[in-house]
């Protein structure tokens, strides 16, 4: 075989394998009981070589499930050597610390046989609707207090799956049913990866993935640094405040670019909270490699060598390196303004590139309530977003999800399985930041009780007090708020009751502008005018563009208004 045909027979397995992945994760998302799973496609999936490196990722997924899976396989593996498991074993765990930084992530790994020796691993992720405890409240003051801790240890042992453990997840979930069918998702979509390698390697003649997989870590290390060699070398810092819980939170970045790749470090990051706002390295690792990701490499395959060229340092227990049994559960609070923070470092040194600051963090909507009459009780989950930020050169996504790229859930879906009525779910006017390329909108939505009964939210919002910033001269986006439908004021943080006959009132906040507002396009403003994104008012006051009384650009005013300032 030549090496030209050598070259391209590896690209095609590399692009089976990718496309094996991504298969595992469709059939877990088609096999999910939850909302998180099914719908949102808050998931990840993975193949692995024996000694736990990764070597191909689905395209669906989260970055913090999918970069924080990637290192958690070598955790099973020292806990379970690769030679002491057996075919038809599956290992599972939650452990925040050595998986994906909360207790309401499930983390399945498999090994995969081929004429009796271990081939490869099979590694997945979801996050499930309830794991027991004080729920996705930030309240618990450790990690005990969040739900069930289940250490790694085998779901299934030859087969057979272990019925005393998920006997025990039923009896500590409020929603054992879908809890336990996420389980089996899990544990079958694993199976499917298996089954579509053992396809790969019998039409290759393929043994096993030693040297395929050292031919794509290889060339994936040099492809990636090939991309970070086109940086600037250097060091540029930044700081982002957000709002916290019992004191705002300042997040520090130092990122460094050198001949042996990008580091970061989060030396003066706030430290550890007492509520569970806090990340663990393995999150914080995740979503800071994720927005170097973005910049240098988008279209790069993810595995372990491209991922290894980025380290991530903070200090102990702080709140971006928190230690056990520090709580957790809400540490995407943290995680997800990582990629943000580390673009601020990067906007320094890479001029009219790097995009205005988003959401962050997402706004979910978590409601629970107790059984009333023939209505049965429920804890549901249904992802929602703010507005992302504004890029170089195109406004920012209204509404939508970044970092995360979860999807937003159907309201239809969430009204079908609670008693749960949506009343309103429509963009925010004027949320997203003014700019020569306007910030994405964030979305007002109304929650009501269908039964005659209060709801629990389980709150855990940001950018209510700090906002996402602009950049060259954009303004930021518009601060979140939450109120009742009477009126009263509601806490971002925290589990609070929705009075029964009441409504719950969220306005998600908007990402920032870019650009300076008096630079846009006028018939640009108009037209978000025109579409309901832009009030008439703020179109005069900040984007100096004026709007006559049947909507039309008055050019000749605009021209006065924009020379005169």
């Amino acid at each position: 075989m030549t090496t030209a045909t050598r070259d391209i027979q590896l690209q095609v397995i590399w692009s089976r394998l990718i496309a094996a992945v991504e298969e595992q994760a469709r059939s877990l998302i088609r096999a999910g009981f939850s909302t998180s799973t099914r719908e949102a496609g808050d998931v990840s999936a993975g193949v692995f070589n024996v000694r736990g490196e990764m070597l191909a990722q689905a395209v669906t997924g989260t970055p913090g499930h999918i970069n924080s899976m990637a290192r958690s396989v070598r955790h099973f593996l020292t806990e379970y050597p690769i030679e002491t498991m057996a075919e038809g074993d599956v290992f599972i765990t939650n452990d925040p610390w050595k998986a994906t930084g909360h207790l309401s992530d499930l983390s399945v790994v498999t090994p995969i046989y081929r004429a009796g020796k271990p081939v490869a691993l099979f590694a997945c992720t979801t996050h499930v609707v309830d794991i027991g405890g004080n729920g996705p409240s930030p309240e618990s003051r450790d990690v005990y207090g969040e739900g069930l801790f289940i250490p790694i240890m085998k779901i299934a042992e030859r087969g057979e799956m272990n019925e005393h453990l998920l006997k025990i997840v039923r009896a500590n979930v409020k929603e054992p049913v879908q809890v336990e069918g996420d389980i089996f998702a899990l544990v079958s979509c694993n199976e499917i990866g298996g089954r579509r390698l053992q396809k790969i390697m019998d039409e290759y003649g393929l043994e096993d993935l030693e040297e395929t997989g050292k031919a794509i870590l290889t060339r994936s290390h040099k492809a990636m640094m090939d991309a970070i060699a086109k940086l600037p070398r250097g060091t540029w810092r930044n700081h982002m405040r957000i709002d916290g819980y019992e004191a705002p939170i300042d997040l520090h970045a130092a990122v460094t670019v050198d001949e042996i790749g990008v580091h970061i470090d989060l030396d003066g990051t706030s430290p550890a909270s007492r509520f569970g706002i806090n990340c663990p390295m393995c999150y914080t690792e995740a979503y800071a490699a994720f927005g170097v990701k973005c910049l240098v490499a988008p279209s790069l395959p993810n595995n372990a060598a491209t991922l290894g060229c980025i380290t991530v340092t903070a200090p102990e227990d702080c709140i971006a390196n928190a230690s056990f049994p520090r709580p957790v559960v809400a540490r995407s609070t943290i995680g997800m303004f990582l990629p943000d923070l580390v673009f601020g470092c990067f906007e320094q040194a890479l001029d009219d590139f790097v995009p205005a600051e988003s959401t962050g963090t997402l706004w979910n909507v978590r409601l629970g309530a107790a059984a009333h009459g023939q209505q049965r009780g429920f804890m549901v989950t249904t992802f929602h977003s703010g507005g992302a930020g504004a890029r170089p050169r195109i406004d920012g996504l209204s509404a939508t999800p970044f970092p995360s790229g979860i999807r937003n859930v159907p309201v239809e879906v969430t009204e079908a399985i609670t008693s749960l009525v949506i009343w309103k779910k429509e963009l925010r006017q004027d949320s997203g930041g003014a700019g020569r390329q306007r910030g994405g909108l964030g979305q007002t939505m109304v929650i009501g009780n269908r039964a005659e009964a209060p709801l629990t939210l389980y709150a855990r919002y940001e950018r209510v007090e700090n906002p996402a910033k602009g950049r060259k001269g954009g303004l930021p986006g518009g601060l979140g708020r939450l109120t009742l439908g009477s009126g009263a004021k509601v806490k971002a943080k925290g589990i609070q009751i929705i009075p029964e006959h009441d409504r719950l009132v969220i306005d998600m906040p908007g990402g920032g502008g870019y650009g300076r507002a008096e630079e846009r396009d006028p018939a640009s403003v108009v037209e978000d005018v025109r579409l309901g994104y832009v009030t008439a008012d703020n179109a005069l006051n900040l984007y100096k563009v004026v709007v006559d009384g049947s909507g039309a650009l008055d050019g000749e005013a605009t021209a006065l208004l924009r020379a005169t300032g």
